[in-house]
């Protein structure tokens, strides 16, 4: 059964998306089968995938509102292994309707468990904010992925949102882990950040991972070509640092399948 990762840090521009789409990528360029499920309403996830969010028929709305199965609504995207289940802006409905609906928290869980088995990994971009759409995420996966920058107020959010991540396994899903966190848009030169990376590893110890997300202008500018850094520029330091977090991920997996 594949293992669902939540990406999720409600404070936005820490890297999220680029995390979700990058590591996806070079997951499945390992040759693991791949599903990245995009649960923003911004849809930035869709676009950095290659899809126009704006040209969709169906979107991830209609899975978690009408009930339409996922596998008619998944989208091939660019190069083995790696596939979508998009969203545009539709979503915004969702995160409002679902407050009134009967178990409301689940919906996510119940659209992902009859395809968990297709895929190796299914990666879930959650929305920059602890709302609906982000609790459905927690309660669907096995594990929390925090992308976050080292800075004094990131340190911040990233208590609020472990408390949150406690509240989910106290309540609607026990098995909801702090599966690791990243590291990005990090710069050596950088004598605040490397003070908070130090702090970080000090307290989170082994759950902060040893690969480190650089600054990289090739990365940031792969989403205006709607492509992960991979298949953009596969040579540059940013699509290399997240082949080796895919390495790290799955090295790690193995060992504890194994």
């Amino acid at each position: 059964m594949g293992r669902i990762i939540a990406i999720a840090n409600q404070k936005g521009g820490v890297g999220k998306t680029t995390t979700c789409v990058n590591l996806a990528a070079s997951l499945a360029a390992t040759r693991r089968n791949v599903l990245v499920v995009d649960l923003d309403p911004q849809g930035n996830a869709t676009m950095g995938c290659g899809i126009d969010k704006n040209e969709l028929e169906q979107s991830v709305c209609d899975v978690l509102l009408e009930g339409v199965a996922a596998t008619d609504v998944i989208q091939p995207v660019l190069g083995d292994g790696l596939a979508l289940l998009p969203s545009n802006q539709e979503l915004t409905l969702a995160e409002v309707e679902l407050v009134s609906q009967p178990e409301r928290e689940y919906r996510l869980a119940r659209t992902l468990a009859p395809i968990a088995d297709d895929y190796d990994y299914i990666l879930v971009d959650c929305p920059p904010s602890l709302n609906m759409l982000t609790v459905n995420a927690l309660t669907a996966a096995d594990g929390v992925l925090i992308p976050m920058q080292c800075e004094y107020y990131a340190l911040e959010g990233l208590t609020a949102l472990l408390g949150t991540v406690e509240q989910i396994r106290g309540g609607v899903n026990r098995k909801l882990t702090l599966f690791g966190i990243l590291r990005t848009m990090f710069d050596p030169r950088n004598s605040l950040a490397t003070e908070v990376s130090g702090q970080l590893t000090q307290h989170f110890g082994e759950r902060v991972f040893r690969t480190v997300i650089p600054r990289n202008v090739r990365l940031a500018e792969a989403p205006s070509f709607g492509k992960p850094a991979l298949y953009h520029d596969k040579y540059c330091r940013g699509a290399l640092a997240y082949l080796a977090l895919a390495g790290e991920i799955n090295r790690r997996e193995s060992a504890q399948t194994g």
